[in-house]
């Protein structure tokens, strides 16, 4: 049996098959960028978005034959609103990175309700000011899963699954359900809301691949990347370093105690909902991971391409005391400051390219110890190794380095994006693909395994870090949690 996935990424969409043993065959990508059109705004084209997926699907389907099951992985947060009759997109696809609605939450906290400018909640809220002043239209609101699932199904299925619709900031903080409160003070109609459904489990059919296999399971790319790497039990956990770096730990039954954010840092999530039952998870966020290395190729020019970033910093032993702060857009967990910024310390006349790079990647590997911390702190666990995908894993002296900031092993994923994987056991558990999770978390087997060479200085770099905290104080001073 075999598993179509299309997991849409901030940047593109990706399609390929997985087999009942966890190999992933026929893969295909579309780039898919965003726009800025103005400051803080994040846009894409909603039907550019649509069409890429339904492009790798076929060809996918092409390569591999006929699959029995198909499932959607997709970046967080990101909204859509389209006619209900024509399909048509009523204006642009807000990204998830946008943060236009950034005092609209401020503003909306007087009125109790916190509300993150990141969440689909408030873009929603402001593509119907736009294209539906009066709420007199019949729209569909929708985060990319359920508009690649309407498109799939020609427009049959309008669904969202619990891992997505508990990140919208409009669900009630257990995930039972949309919250009418938040949807009346935003003018929100809930029949514009997709149903909420299990992570698992058939919808309905893909009609407009070949052989319309059923769609069968969805998750917020975050969560299908934590059950791809076999995080299944409560206590472990994954890193994924894309242009920002997430940690995820799978907690189980049982909501964190916190409301919204823990005194770590970290945040409750829904990792997956099963026949009803939910899975909770912890997640703590940095901002800027590859991002950092794309700054030095894009804007430094010191770098050809992000992947030479990992031969010009094996040039130099150690940074030489040099120390990288990577807060480009602000520091996530445990602080939480959107007003820090990067920070460059400890030059000297000998501290040349090969230093800076891996300083860089020394900063990097620094603030995703940072989150295993945070979660360590708000779950009261211990995260005995730790296991990572996403672009940054394939970089050798960035994953040294993690090993060496954190003082344990690190298990790389065998699938550069384990979110492929995630996807398709949710989508295959509905079908009979596996068993069960503890079958999918049995397939999970390193692709490397780095063990700690030296002792990178965790205390010198947290004084570092101190530095570029408040640089921006009327933006520290925000608060969103």
């Amino acid at each position: 049996m075999s598993v179509l996935v299309v997991d849409v990424g901030t940047s593109g969409v990706r399609a390929s098959v997985v087999r009942a043993d966890g190999s992933v065959t026929a893969l295909h990508h579309r780039e898919v960028l965003p726009t800025s059109p103005a400051p803080l705004f994040v846009e894409f084209d909603p039907q550019a978005l649509a069409a890429a997926a339904l492009e790798v699907a076929k060809a996918a389907i092409d390569a591999a034959g006929p699959v029995d099951a198909v499932g959607i992985a997709n970046q967080r947060s990101s909204t859509v609103v389209w006619d209900a009759k024509t399909g048509e997109p009523a204006g642009p696809g807000v990204s998830w990175q946008d943060v236009r609605t950034a005092g609209m939450c401020l503003a909306l906290q007087a009125r109790g309700l916190r509300l993150v400018p990141n969440q689909s909640a408030t873009k929603l809220a402001f593509l119907l000011d736009v294209a539906d002043p009066d709420r007199t239209r019949d729209l569909r609101f929708g985060t990319v899963d359920t508009w690649i699932a309407w498109n799939l199904s020609g427009g049959d299925v309008h669904v969202t699954d619990a891992s997505n619709a508990a990140v919208t900031g409009l669900v009630h903080l257990d995930a039972s359900g949309w919250d009418p409160y938040v949807l009346d003070v935003l003018r929100i109609p809930p029949a514009m809301l997709p149903a909420m459904v299990d992570s698992s489990g058939v919808v309905g059919s893909a009609s407009a691949l070949p052989g319309a296999p059923p769609l069968a399971g969805m998750a917020g790319d975050q969560q299908a990347s934590l059950l791809g790497q076999g995080c299944a039990t409560p206590g472990l956990a994954k890193l994924t370093f894309g242009t920002g770096g997430m940690l995820d730990l799978c907690v189980g039954p049982v909501r964190p105690v916190f409301a919204r954010i823990g005194p770590a840092g970290t945040f409750p999530i829904v990792a997956w909902r099963l026949d009803g039952e939910i899975t909770w998870g912890l997640e703590a966020a940095m901002m800027s991971a590859g991002q950092a290395v794309a700054w030095l190729r894009d804007d430094l020019g010191i770098l050809d391409d992000a992947a030479s970033s990992e031969e010009v910093a094996a040039r130099c032993r150690d940074t030489g005391g040099v120390a990288f702060v990577p807060a480009l857009a602000g520091l996530g967990a445990p602080v939480w400051d959107f007003g820090a910024r990067g920070a460059l310390l400890g030059l000297s006349r000998g501290a040349g390219r090969p230093e800076i790079v891996r300083a860089v990647l020394e900063g990097v590997a620094h603030r995703a110890v940072d989150l295993v911390e945070a979660a360590e702190a708000d779950g009261a666990v211990a995260i005995d190794a730790l296991r990572v995908d996403g672009g940054m894993s394939a970089n050798s002296v960035f994953v040294q380095a993690l090993a060496d900031a954190a003082q344990r092993p690190v298990q790389v994923s065998p699938v550069r994006e384990a979110t492929t994987l995630g996807a398709a056991f949710l989508a295959g558990l509905a079908v009979g693909t596996w068993s069960g999770l503890d079958e999918c978390a049995a397939l999970w087997r390193p692709g490397r395994v780095v063990e700690p060479a030296r002792k990178l200085n965790r205390d010198r770099w947290g004084e570092a870090r101190a530095r570029a905290e408040r640089w921006v104080p009327e933006l520290s001073d925000l608060d969103f949690f």
